[in-house]
């Protein structure tokens, strides 16, 4: 893009497209992806004007360079913290390996993320398998007379949420107050 040509269109563009990126940081504390995407849609819906979108690119792309560099854009920060309060909601190690991914964050980033997470948790899907039952009142905590009936939904949910089959049955198997005392502990 050259600036020289059109220097008070281009001053305008670089000025809103910086107010809506610090306006979204301040607001979701977003990853660079995601940043770019919001950014680039903005630039689609409110300044459709004759440019390159390979010149809006390279702007955001600049700006984005600028907010990492003063430390506004923090992809392994967001990595960390991301995977920290899935593990907390029930996910499963693949889920949030998936959901980072989908986020845009490098594998690199995530691959750290996750060896934290077990260093610091004996057995994360474990703990995160029992979260989710007893968030979604499925498997121990369902009431005796209905586990059975539920056991094959029950497993379709915890498959759906990431969990291994070995695991799946290891939980759906636990007796009401083994279950109870589990969840103390966690």
């Amino acid at each position: 893009m050259n600036p020289t040509l059109n220097k008070k269109d281009f001053d305008e563009l670089t000025t809103n497209l910086k107010d809506l990126a610090y306006g979204y940081i301040e607001k979701y504390n977003p990853s660079r992806q995601q940043l770019k995407i919001y950014l680039l849609k903005k630039y689609l819906k409110k300044f459709s004007s004759t440019k390159l979108k390979k010149d809006i690119t390279q702007l955001i792309d600049e700006i984005l360079n600028n907010l990492e560099k003063n430390k506004f854009l923090n992809d392994e920060l967001y990595s960390d913290s991301r995977a920290r309060v899935l593990l907390r909601r029930g996910y499963s190690l693949n889920k949030i390996n998936q959901s980072l991914r989908f986020k845009g964050i490098k594998s690199e980033f995530i691959k750290k993320s996750l060896s934290k997470i077990k260093e610091k948790t004996i057995e994360p899907d474990f703990v995160s398998s029992l979260r989710l039952c007893k968030k979604r009142r499925i498997g121990p905590s369902r009431p005796q007379s209905n586990r059975d009936l539920f056991y094959k939904k029950d497993m379709g949910i915890l498959a759906r949420a990431g969990f291994s089959y070995d695991l799946s049955k290891r939980v759906l198997d636990l007796e009401k107050k083994e279950f109870e005392n589990l969840l103390k502990i966690i």
